[in-house]
């Protein structure tokens, strides 16, 4: 073949891949509501139950018809951050099974004990013999209560498989449904024992890369297993698609990546989860229609993963739509329940006329969603006389040693030196002002895991009074945020840390002593 020819053609085969790659990332088709079936007044309801009733949502996604015809976040969570998921991590988890059990390098009745000899208990019983991976999958290990962590548990610094196969199994494995986290990372687990990748790896290739799902990241404990069980990010907009794979039955843009079997199994009731005391009560709860194999199934015939908090991958198959929402709340089935009210009635069976009215006021609406700042002023003559001073901290359990505060026209700089280091947080006045930070987002410590040494973060500040400055830090790649209360009396400073997790708690506490610091020289 002539030199030239060779060339033009490597060039096509360069830009027919280039194309195909970027197929693959692309993000869904948009699409106005209307067009897909679906009445923007009960979104625009929806939304606004939301706010009215304090439920936290960062954001929400609806695709209807494989188009997304409603997206929105409430700043300063945005379309391009990443959102930690908890335990919606866990369907993720049970795919990377699904895919391993398609390529037949497992199966779901492979024996749990068989992918770890150098870790069984010197007595393995009967029940523990006998549990298998489907057993993992569906919670149904036998445990009578989460294998993993708890009073009179191995510690979680110490090897985490060990823990789970230590523990007594007290029910014949498939016949005692139990949430236990303990069986998720088992599956992590064992896809890297029989992969020979981590589960973040194994998916980046198989699921992440075909469906444009980029950066992801997961928690890995000290073995150097992904967590499993939670500890994943990924956009809002990541989340849809895994839903809108399992809706399609496997198959993503004409491509199968799981079996029609794997997602029909994994997406049905295997076992009871109801309680079983009170059929009203369960009849009303989406905690007690079945779980299926790391997903739960819903009322109205639905079925979702979930995280702590409130994320959420809802499917919809009757009415072909998938919800994707991340949040912060106490309440997960109250937002659920919003969904119903809301969402379900607006999914029509046909295209609907065009509504420009009511389209244009749910766009509005979706772009200018926004969590509330502190409430107060964005200067007080305080400012001036504590600004740039450094106060000295007295001892105390957080090893914190000074703090200062330098106050611009628009910005506030709280610095804070402890015994590892200087941390440094960036506070707009009256907006919200995004960067990074060291200072742990951590709300809760299940287990000591190799996690992000910087986190991102958008912060805002205002004077609550003339001597109170309070800070709303939002970590914004996960669902929490801190409020930091400073307040001045003379040359004196109180510093008090409160966690979200704590603040949704009426009885809630955040654990953290309250700093006490003097203006240093004076």
């Amino acid at each position: 073949m002539p030199l030239r020819h060779s060339s033009v053609l490597r060039l096509v085969l360069i830009l027919l891949l280039g194309h195909a790659s970027l197929l693959a990332s692309q993000s869904f088709p948009r699409s106005d509501p209307e067009a897909q079936g679906v009445a923007s007044t009960g979104v625009l309801d929806f939304v606004n139950k939301v706010e009215s009733k304090k439920m936290n949502l960062h954001s929400v996604m609806l695709v209807r018809h494989g188009h997304v015809v409603a997206e929105g976040w409430w700043a300063p969570y945005a379309h391009d951050l990443r959102h930690t998921l908890y335990s919606l991590s866990k369907s993720f988890t049970s795919t990377a099974v699904g895919i391993a059990a398609d390529e037949g390098k497992l199966s779901l009745d492979d024996k749990v004990i068989s992918f770890f000899p150098q870790d069984v208990p010197a007595t393995v019983s009967a029940n523990l013999s006998e549990m298998r991976v489907k057993h993992l999958l569906m919670m149904g290990t036998g445990h009578k209560a989460c294998a993993l962590f708890g009073p009179g548990f191995s510690k979680p610094e110490g090897n985490w498989v060990q823990t789970v196969l230590s523990r007594p199994v007290e029910f014949e494995p498939g016949t005692h449904f139990v949430y236990n986290n303990g069986a998720t990372f088992t599956l992590a687990a064992i896809v890297q024992k029989a992969t020979g990748q981590t589960l973040l790896n194994y998916l980046n290739l198989h699921l992440f890369e075909p469906l444009g799902i980029e950066n992801a990241e997961w928690e890995l404990n000290p073995q150097g297993y992904n967590t499993g069980a939670w500890g994943l990010r990924v956009t809002t907009e990541d989340i849809a698609k895994l839903g809108q794979l399992y809706l399609k039955n496997g198959v993503w843009r004409g491509k199968r990546i799981l079996s029609e079997n794997w997602v029909r199994e994994a997406t049905k009731a295997q076992i009871k989860n109801a309680a079983g005391k009170d059929p009203a009560k369960d009849a009303a709860s989406d905690w007690a229609q079945g779980y299926g194999f790391q997903f739960w199934r819903c009322r109205n015939d639905a079925f979702r993963g979930d995280g702590a908090f409130g994320q959420y991958c809802i499917v919809m198959p009757k009415q072909d739509a998938v919800v994707a929402i991340t949040s912060e709340t106490n309440d997960m089935q109250i937002i659920l329940n919003a969904v119903w009210d809301h969402i379900l009635p607006a999914l029509k069976a046909e295209r609907l006329p065009a509504d420009n009215r009511a389209s244009d006021e749910l766009k509005a609406k979706l772009a200018s969603l926004s969590l509330p700042f502190p409430s107060g002023q964005p200067s007080s003559p305080q400012a001036a006389r504590v600004n740039k001073r450094t106060f000295s901290i007295a001892e105390n359990t957080l090893g914190v040693r000074s703090i200062s505060l330098d106050f611009s026209s628009d910005t506030c700089t709280f610095t804070m030196l402890d015994t590892q280091a200087e941390h440094k947080i960036e506070c707009g006045l009256g907006k919200w002002k995004r960067g990074e930070t060291d200072i742990s987002p951590a709300p809760l410590h299940l287990a000591t895991t190799k996690t992000f040494s910087r986190s991102p973060v958008a912060c805002a500040g205002a004077w609550s009074d003339e001597n109170t400055f309070v800070m709303h830090w939002r970590f914004v790649e996960t669902a929490h945020y801190q409020s930091v209360t400073c307040r001045f009396t003379g040359d004196e400073i109180q510093v008090e840390f409160k966690k979200s997790a704590a603040l949704l708690n009426p009885s809630g506490k955040d654990g953290r002593p309250v700093l006490n610091g003097r203006v240093v020289g004076k």
